[in-house]
């Protein structure tokens, strides 16, 4: 799934995406490491991989989105 990146925090390196519905949608650490990134800026398209469904619905995985 694709989203775009909303908030990120270094310090935690957990944030937000906005998916394409522009429903907001936060992330933890583990799902940052998970990606292997080392940093992301808001507005950069990103990849989620996500389990769980409505408000239980938690990012496992963040990547920048390639072409």
């Amino acid at each position: 799934m694709q989203a775009t990146a909303y908030t990120y925090d270094p310090e935690n390196r957990s944030g937000q995406v906005l998916l394409d519905d522009g429903t907001p949608v936060p992330f933890d650490a583990a799902a940052f490491d998970a990606g292997g990134l080392r940093l992301l800026r808001p507005g950069q398209r990103v990849r989620i991989e996500t389990e769980g469904a409505g408000a239980e619905r938690r990012i496992t995985l963040v990547t920048l989105q390639t072409f």
